[in-house]
């Protein structure tokens, strides 16, 4: 290796990770817009043959779609970018969700083309789906594979920035919208929020076009050892591994989905909160959870990333029951509280140091497909379905968040046993492929 190389990747990280983040905040901006709209919007406008609870069960359905149209975005993008490379995949999932999104902003009301409108609003999620199924593994790879060992929690948490960043945009713009009046809001302030992603589409494009390919990757590429099947190569080496790691997702998943979507539809049509304070109150939320996302992965540099996950959970697991009594209680100090409590403390604890964890975990030659599988499979339960749990759970108790409360304590409960029973994989060198669950087998390579 030369020395300009050498001082090149030496020079890399600080870009490759603010990259990272960028465009990952820019694809998480155009899913989440759907998960705000979906609990403001979409029942009145896409929905409005059906009434009251059935409109919304109906809006949160179409939100769910996306997550199961995740894992195909995951395996798919996944599977090209342990064969192909990193940046090229991120580059085509950022197009695929630029263009659903803005898809959406233009889509006419059921008033307009009927049940035409439903349909071609579960096609364009189902492509944002697709879209941010593969975006996931190569944002987190492209900062983790370019980061020195000693920091790698710190810079992967960069990509991990992109969720509360890409809520806080979508909650900010949703947030102007709300101040028109109704009626404009309606007609077409939310679709502005969405036809804005065609201009973030242009300014993430750019910002990754101009990094280059990890070089955890090339050395693959160099060393002939990319995997014709790379899904296959790591169900057959490493499947408790996955299984675990999709258990210590759940509590993430869960946090984020219910705090950002359901308690927002909650807190303003329950309750009675103004859109505006729900709103205000997850931005501030996810603001605190970019910073302390960031602290987390920095902290789990030096202490573990266990212990830090672990801290999160347990405080998720006791915010659960003082979380709903703030929220039924409808007090804008208590709402202000819940909603920073858990897009704040919990989730941004729990989530920070999980982009090194999960990366140091699997092996480089798969660790692409690793990281979709794990983070879009377990989605559909931990993510998707969260939303229209809750409001299962709610209708089962009288209209209150105490079943809900009780799910989350459960869901807690499940991703702490299972980060327990993973290894601590601090200062793991990501080109060890030792670790496995079963003893070692050569994967069949390309052309073999």
């Amino acid at each position: 290796m030369t020395g300009e190389h050498m001082r090149t990747d030496a020079a890399s990280p600080r870009k490759v990770a603010l990259a990272s983040a960028v465009g990952a905040t820019i694809e998480w901006y155009d899913f989440f817009l759907y998960g705000t709209a979906a609990g403001l919007v979409f029942d009145q406008l896409f929905f409005s043959g059906l009434s009251g609870p059935a409109a919304q069960f109906a809006a949160f359905g179409t939100f769910a779609v996306g997550f199961l149209a995740r894992p195909l975005g995951g395996f798919v993008f996944g599977h090209l970018g342990d064969r192909i490379g990193r940046k090229t995949m991120l580059i085509w999932t950022l197009v695929i969700m630029g263009v659903g999104t803005a898809a959406i902003g233009l889509l006419p009301s059921y008033e307009a083309i009927g049940v035409w409108a439903p349909i071609l609003l579960v096609v364009l999620r189902i492509l944002q789906g697709i879209g941010v199924g593969g975006e996931y593994g190569g944002a987190v790879l492209l900062a983790v594979e370019f980061a020195p060992p000693e920091r790698r929690g710190f810079f992967g948490s960069f990509a991990h920035i992109g969720v509360p960043g890409g809520l806080f945009l979508a909650s900010g713009a949703f947030a102007i919208a709300s101040q028109l009046p109704d009626e404009a809001f309606l007609a077409w302030g939310w679709r502005a929020c969405f036809l804005l992603s065609v201009l973030l589409l242009a300014i993430g494009a750019w910002i990754r076009l101009s990094v280059m390919e990890t070089p955890a990757f090339e050395q693959v590429q160099e060393q002939k050892q990319v995997v014709a099947n790379p899904v296959r190569e790591l169900v057959r080496r490493q499947p408790r591994t996955l299984l675990l790691g999709m258990g210590t997702r759940f509590i993430e998943g869960f946090t984020f989905n219910l705090f950002s979507v359901y308690l927002l539809a909650y807190a303003v049509k329950n309750v009675g909160v103004a859109k505006s304070v729900v709103l205000d109150a997850i931005m501030a939320g996810v603001l605190l959870g970019v910073v302390l996302v960031l602290a987390a992965g920095r902290l789990s540099d030096r202490v573990g990333r266990k212990p830090v996950y672990n801290a999160g959970t347990v405080f998720a697991l006791f915010f659960a029951f003082p979380a709903a009594w703030l929220i039924q209680g409808g007090t804008t100090l208590g709402v202000v509280v819940a909603f920073v409590g858990g897009l704040g403390v919990v989730y941004g604890v729990v989530y920070g140091p999980l982009a090194a964890l999960w990366s140091e975990l699997f092996d480089t030659r798969y660790r692409y497909s690793a990281l979709s599988t794990l983070y879009q499979v377990s989605g559909i339960v931990a993510s998707g379905f969260t939303p229209l749990i809750a409001a299962w759970l709610v209708t089962r108790g009288d209209g209150t968040l105490w079943l809900v409360a009780g799910y989350n304590v459960v869901v807690a409960t499940i991703s702490l046993s299972c980060a327990t029973l993973l290894p601590e994989t601090r200062g793991r060198d990501l080109r060890d492929d030792l670790v496995v669950d079963r003893p070692h087998r050569e994967p069949q390579l390309v052309g073999s």
